[in-house]
């Protein structure tokens, strides 16, 4: 009965075989070392904006070391839209991955324009690069 509840809630949340799913962990709830390096791959798309590392700063777009586990529109030093600014929205692996495939429909009206069309699968291994970047951001520049 457990297992028959607990594969229901999945199917219900959507969670069951689907890539897209943002940073889709393996079983001990990390994600792999190959999705780790393709997310780093694909974030050369993102770093034209955004920086992640020990010296990371904010740039064009705010720097996204720690991102998961923060209040949309917080990062310290950089001015946000206002649309960011008043989302109640707090980033996880999920609505992360939404946002890089699609902004606008994530929270209208923000300033974020990435126009490059990434797959489900690709923006969850940016997500899943993105949890390893967890250290503080370097001071504002």
């Amino acid at each position: 009965m457990r297992l028959g509840l607990a594969l229901g809630m999945l199917l219900a949340l959507g969670g069951c075989g689907r890539t897209g799913d943002a940073a889709v962990a393996s079983a001990g709830g990390e994600p792999s070392a190959a999705r780790v390096e393709a997310g780093r791959k694909l974030f050369a798309r993102c770093a034209g904006c955004h920086e992640v590392g020990p010296n990371a700063g904010n740039i064009f777009g705010p720097q996204l070391n720690g991102v998961l586990g923060r209040k949309a529109g917080s990062a310290a030093g950089y001015s946000y839209s206002p649309a960011l600014k008043e989302s109640a929205l707090v980033w996880d692996e999920r609505n992360l991955a939404a946002f890089i495939r699609d902004s606008e429909a994530v929270i209208p009206g923000n300033k974020m324009r990435f126009m490059n069309f990434m797959s489900e699968q690709q923006a969850g291994e940016i997500v899943a690069f993105l949890a390893t970047q967890d250290g503080p951001a370097a001071t504002a520049r």
